[in-house]
């Protein structure tokens, strides 16, 4: 049976539709909600008045995360310690061949930027991941938006200063990432304190997410040694009951532990100058369920 035109077209674009609710949103499942109202609108639109259908879809796709987050913030629900992007797998095969722009779409997607992104404003957040994760002119956000060009400059300088004093630099290089995680695994799997320390920097963060919902420091934990120590005690108490595997997440290799079947925790790091300098570990189970097949 062959496919409806409309959803050829749609489906086409739903990897970029999807990359763009996410990181709008931080978090998968409202992604995912955003993009199939996009498809309701795709699926009733007059289709003599769309002429570029990939303009069209990321509109309506950037609106309604902007509704949804100013939603979400409305409701100011309390979060029960640290608050984390829920993980995304990122896959990015042979759609985005260009190095540079590889390392551009895996910055914008990684939590330490993410985090920062939650701090800005609705409007200053889609503009920056239109400019900044996507390349897109400002003549084409302010259409988008229905904004004034000198509007959208305006809004883009000032959410590229807010994140560039909040975020922490990024190491690209994938192999080092890779050596780095595989190692610290290595360390603190096997109970290595003085092997774990040499991998992080003096001033390493921990930030643990369970939403309540699970156990984890219920504040970012500072300094090698509090996060050495940590880690080590809780691989010794925890870890003879976990399998634990590689993933891909946000554009960088994580761990994932499983208990059984059921994904228990997702650990992943920030790496500047070949040193650890943040562990996130994310326990929430509502964040871990779009990894339970991996």
């Amino acid at each position: 049976m062959t496919a409806h035109p409309l959803t050829d077209v749609f489906e086409e674009h739903r990897p970029l539709l999807m990359d763009v609710a996410y990181r709008m949103l931080g978090r998968v499942a409202d992604a995912e909600d955003v993009v199939q109202d996009a498809w309701l609108r795709w699926s009733r639109a007059d289709r003599d008045e769309v002429r570029a259908p990939r303009a069209y879809l990321v509109r309506v796709t950037t609106r309604l995360a902007i509704d949804r987050l100013r939603q979400v913030r409305a409701r100011g629900e309390a979060y029960v310690g640290p608050w984390l992007p829920e993980p995304y797998v990122t896959e990015f095969g042979d759609t985005v061949p260009d190095t540079a722009e590889r390392a551009v779409l895996a910055e914008s997607v990684s939590l330490a930027v993410l985090v920062v992104l939650e701090t800005l404003s609705p409007p200053e957040r889609a503009v920056f991941v239109l400019r900044e994760a996507f390349g897109y002119p400002y003549a084409e956000i302010a259409a988008l938006l229905d904004r004034g060009e000198a509007a959208v400059r305006q809004l883009a300088g000032r959410a590229r200063r807010h994140v560039e004093e909040r975020r922490t630099r990024y190491e690209a290089d994938p192999a080092r990432r890779r050596d780095l995680t595989e190692r610290f695994l290595a360390a603190a799997a096997g109970g290595d304190l003085a092997g774990l320390m040499s991998l992080l920097a003096p001033d390493v963060r921990l930030v643990g997410d369970s939403g309540g919902k699970a156990k984890t420091p219920v504040r970012v934990l500072h300094t090698a040694d509090k996060v050495g120590r940590f880690l080590i005690g809780a691989a010794r108490k925890d870890g003879p009951g976990l399998t634990l595997r590689y993933v891909e997440t946000n554009a960088g290799l994580a761990i994932l532990a499983l208990a059984g079947d059921r994904p228990d925790a997702l650990f992943q790091l920030d790496v500047v100058g070949g040193r650890i300098t943040t562990v996130y570990i994310i326990r929430n189970p509502d964040k871990l369920r779009s990894l339970a097949d991996r």
